[in-house]
């Protein structure tokens, strides 16, 4: 298979992971006890991140195909923002697990101590602006570079710029930016998937 294609293989099975993380997320309020028990508690928290997870690594190395700087971008910003999900993923699930198990600890202030550690939401936030940077650069590099269709790379450049907005969102709306992480990854990979590797 040619590297382009292998490229698109990649930018594919991201998108369906960054629509996976959303559609499959167990969704609750995690503001109350009971919500955050029942979210961070089940299995499919587990795997719905850790599909986030996969997909921030599957995409840089897609985009060494397409822009090698806008690749290494979003590498470090994957890098900062891997170990922020890392723990929002297994560590929260480590806790709603002991509580389940009858423990008393105060889920709610331990997950938000987690989750808002300054170093951590700072790294978290720097990665994923990063991200957002990386994928604007490769959508302007697609349409400046003329191998690829012009087109093909907005959506997946809006897709990545608005990840941090909608964390700010309800559920729906995040299921919706996850399809349009879906929609934006696909058609990227469809473009290069029909594009022959430079001779």
């Amino acid at each position: 298979m040619s590297r382009n294609r292998l490229a698109a293989v990649a930018l594919a099975v991201a998108g369906v992971l960054f629509f996976l993380y959303p559609a499959l997320r167990p969704w609750a309020d995690e503001s109350t006890a009971a919500g955050a028990l029942h979210a961070m508690g089940s299995p499919w928290w587990v795997a719905t991140h850790l599909f986030a997870m996969i997909g921030f690594i599957l995409v840089p190395l897609a985009l060494l195909r397409v822009d090698k700087v806008a690749a290494v971008i979003m590498w470090i910003g994957a890098g900062l923002t891997l170990p922020y999900y890392g723990a929002e993923d297994f560590a929260l699930n480590t806790l709603a697990g002991k509580v389940k198990d009858g423990q008393s600890l105060d889920l709610l202030d331990l997950s938000d101590s987690i989750r808002y550690h300054p170093a951590a939401i700072a790294t978290f936030l720097v990665g994923l602006l990063l991200l957002g940077v990386g994928a604007v650069w490769a959508t302007v590099a697609v349409w400046r570079g003329g191998a690829l269709p012009k087109l093909s790379g907005l959506l997946f450049g809006a897709g990545f710029a608005l990840f941090i907005p909608q964390f700010f969102t309800g559920e729906a709306v995040r299921i919706g930016h996850g399809v349009l992480m879906l929609a934006g990854c696909a058609w990227l990979a469809f473009a290069l998937w029909r594009t022959p590797d430079p001779a």
